[in-house]
């Protein structure tokens, strides 16, 4: 892969992280006191949304997740996939530990602080549930924000996509079964229908919509349009989808976030752990295979940050919005942007390793 050539010509594609990105902890933290508020002071919304249910999938948030994770899918050049065969390693490596490491590791390092070291706080059903939370983020590897990390480390735009579009595809086939014999071995009953139906709901739809889209604007327009007229379009609709997705999730878990404050902070620990050795394992690797930092930052930013928006729609679909284990997949959310933020600094204070160069 020529990785300058096809490199400049991406880097239109990969955007600094926004104002909104930056402070997206900020965000969440507003609208769960919202979603609360909602929720304790106006429980007849929650209610009156409760009713708009099919097969337990709530199609207002629905809605609202697709909003989220179809110009995200816009943004990925399946096409790129063709350029595989050219220099495979920094692939091996992202394939490997997202999918052959990351959802064990999660399953024993959440297992071991839910059910050993938190075991005076919190209930055996509670840590069965924040469990399984945690078993969807760790089967769902990062998708669109792994492109602002790489650009942040002047990681390589096209490689970049690669990955991207690679693990976009390997979800299809691999996040089912993953999801449910992780979930079986924690003890938590498997609705297959349901399981199947939140993938083809949240990933094949959305994947073969933005798909079908990319290509009609590209033949119809050009590519500089749909980078620079026709995906900037979506911003503000994936932010709006997210904010009120998060306030009516919160509103749901009004209760479980009263009486549990707390927990908040003990679901967060066993994800930061999880970040931080998932970004080292896998930077790691690239370094001892001798691969370019611009390729190996970016495979470590993929691994360690997640997919939380198909893992919330996914718990949401399993267990109900006002699941316990929902909570686990939102608390992702507030963790991710200042976790990934410090791996950001890390990668870039560590180019030294790679002085071969």
């Amino acid at each position: 892969m020529n990785t300058h050539i096809e490199g400049e010509a991406m880097k239109e594609k990969l955007v600094g992280i926004s104002f909104f990105e930056r402070y997206l902890t900020v965000w969440v933290i507003a609208c769960m006191v919202a979603g609360v508020l909602i929720g304790k002071f106006l429980p007849i919304v929650p209610h009156f949304l409760a009713r708009f249910e099919y097969a337990q999938v709530s199609i207002p948030i629905a809605v609202l997740i697709w909003l989220m994770i179809y110009p995200m899918m816009l943004k990925v050049d399946f096409t790129s996939i063709k350029n595989v065969r050219k220099n495979p390693k920094g692939l091996y490596v992202t394939w490997i530990v997202n999918w052959l490491i990351k959802p064990f590791t999660m399953y024993v390092i959440a297992g071991f602080f839910f059910y050993v070291v938190f075991k005076s706080l919190i209930s055996a059903e509670l840590a069965r549930d924040y469990l399984a939370g945690a078993i969807l983020l760790g089967a769902a590897p990062c998708t669109a924000m792994v492109f602002v990390w790489s650009h942040l480390t002047k990681g390589n735009p096209a490689y970049t996509v690669v990955q991207v579009a690679t693990n976009d595809l390997i979800i299809l086939v691999a996040f089912t079964p993953i999801v449910a014999f992780l979930l079986g071995i924690g003890g938590i009953t498997i609705p297959w229908a349901t399981l199947f139906l939140s993938v083809f709901l949240f990933v094949v739809i959305p994947l073969s919509a933005g798909i079908i889209t990319r290509v009609n604007v590209i033949r119809n327009k050009g590519e500089d349009y749909l980078n620079n007229k026709f995906l900037p379009k979506f911003n503000n609709i994936t932010i709006a989808g997210l904010l009120l997705t998060l306030i009516i999730i919160f509103s749901f878990q009004g209760d479980v976030i009263l009486n549990n404050p707390l927990h908040i902070i003990l679901i967060a620990i066993p994800l930061t752990i999880q970040t931080f050795f998932i970004f080292f394992l896998a930077y790691g690797i690239s370094a001892r295979l001798k691969l370019r930092h611009d390729i190996a930052a970016p495979a470590g930013m993929i691994g360690a940050s997640n997919f939380f928006e198909l893992s919330v729609a996914v718990a949401i679909s399993l267990f109900g919005a006002s699941s316990p284990v929902v909570l686990a997949t939102i608390v992702g959310v507030l963790v991710e942007v200042p976790v990934m933020l410090i791996l950001v600094n890390i990668a870039n204070k560590t180019k030294g390793l790679f002085s071969y160069e």
